[in-house]
């Protein structure tokens, strides 16, 4: 919306009126009879922007931030602070977001089971025991390690198991029930032979929870609708180090090239 007034003779005012993502913004130029607004608008508005004290600036990005499904520039891997942290910094380095999602499908691929995978969730489990939330595990391969995840601070009360033996089509409704439930977490499946369709529905029904699912995998998934996909791989150093592992980011909303980091899945701030 424009406004122009005549000040006093040869000059005018000019009003612009701006809403940027519901935010209004107002911009006023001062000029002379023989200068084209025009040519100034850019500039006007760019000053208005850098020089309102960051308040316009600060509720466009508010309201960017507050939308996980649009990224920027600033969100590729090793940028933004929006994400849920690893636990792991290498990790976080080449993640955007710096961290997990907070809500969505998150596909963990690892050749065999017992390759580290469920180490890789520790902190995130941790994270979210201590917020009072309980956790779903759907049909995992092996008995969870209930010693070691007391003494890792995870009280296991707060953990629900669906059998491995449990019908695909009940473990599935089982997934989608706990991510519609507010005072569920997060959910931790096995599950090698899932189609596209179904990933889809369970990718719809984690961002409408708003509720984080990782789906463990032996095998990758080209065109998987999931939000994030990482491998994960057993990393032997020379001093044969197997507590090491390397992951690589195959697929990631804001990223657009694959990128792997190596580190220890069993660091002192978590052992201790």
């Amino acid at each position: 919306m424009q406004k122009e007034l005549r000040l006093k003779k040869h000059w005018f005012y000019t009003v612009y009126n701006y809403s940027i993502y519901g935010v209004d913004l107002k911009m006023t130029i001062l000029r002379d009879s023989v200068t084209q607004p025009e040519a100034n608008i850019g500039k006007a508005f760019s000053d208005i922007a850098c020089n309102s004290r960051g308040t316009p600036r600060t509720r466009v990005n508010q309201l960017l931030h507050s939308n996980p499904n649009l990224w920027r520039g600033c969100d590729m891997a090793g940028q933004g602070f929006h994400g849920i942290g690893t636990g792991y910094h290498e990790l976080d380095d080449i993640l955007p977001g710096r961290g997990w999602p907070s809500s969505g499908l998150v596909e963990v691929i690892a050749r065999h089971s017992g390759m580290g995978e469920l180490q890789l969730l520790i902190p995130l489990i941790q994270s979210v025991i201590k917020q009072g939330k309980w956790i779903l595990c759907v049909a995992p391969p092996y008995l969870l390690n209930a010693p070691a995840l007391t003494q890792a601070g995870i009280d296991i009360d707060q953990i629900l198991i669906v059998k491995q033996d449990t019908p695909c089509k009940d473990a599935l409704w089982s997934m989608e029930k706990a991510m519609q439930t507010e005072t569920c977490g997060l959910v931790l499946a096995w599950q090698n032979w899932l189609p596209g369709k179904v990933l889809r529905r369970l990718q719809l029904a984690a961002e409408v929870g708003d509720t984080l699912a990782v789906l463990f995998k032996h095998n990758d998934s080209k065109y998987s609708p999931s939000s994030l996909r990482l491998q994960i791989k057993g990393f032997a150093t020379d001093n044969r180090d197997f507590s090491r592992a390397e992951v690589t980011v195959i697929k990631a909303r804001g990223n657009f090239r694959p990128l792997s980091a190596q580190f220890s899945l069993y660091p002192k701030t978590l052992s201790a």
